[in-house]
């Protein structure tokens, strides 16, 4: 069974539980790691690296994703994030990567958080 990464928005955030996990309430996408893989080796390493992030909740400053568990990407840095997986998807040409190009779209428009369940 194939490693899968969930990729959601947050409608509400103050109903986020972090001790939850909850792909359907945030209506996720699903990615496989070997597309988000290639985005941690070589060209994409030091780009997802300054991706400013939370791990887990909100009181948590990170940067890059936390591959194994939570991560909360705010409004303002999904414009990047797009850019990154689009570039990633300029060399595979993956449905699963034009979905998570859709969600982030959408939640760029709707001006909401992103949620990221790592593997």
């Amino acid at each position: 069974m194939p490693c899968r990464h969930e990729f959601g928005i947050i409608d509400c955030l103050e109903e986020y539980d972090e001790d939850k996990y909850e792909p359907e309430k945030y209506n996720c996408v699903s990615v496989d790691d070997d597309f988000l893989g290639e985005i941690y080796h070589a060209r994409f390493k030091n780009k997802i690296k300054k991706l400013e992030t939370f791990a887990h909740n909100t009181n948590r400053p990170f940067k890059d994703l936390a591959y194994y568990g939570i991560t909360l990407i705010p409004p303002k840095f999904l414009k990047y994030f797009l850019d990154i997986i689009v570039e990633e998807n300029v060399k595979h040409k993956s449905k699963e990567l034009e979905m998570l190009i859709e969600k982030i779209s959408t939640a760029i428009k709707e001006n909401k958080w992103m949620i990221h369940y790592g593997i």
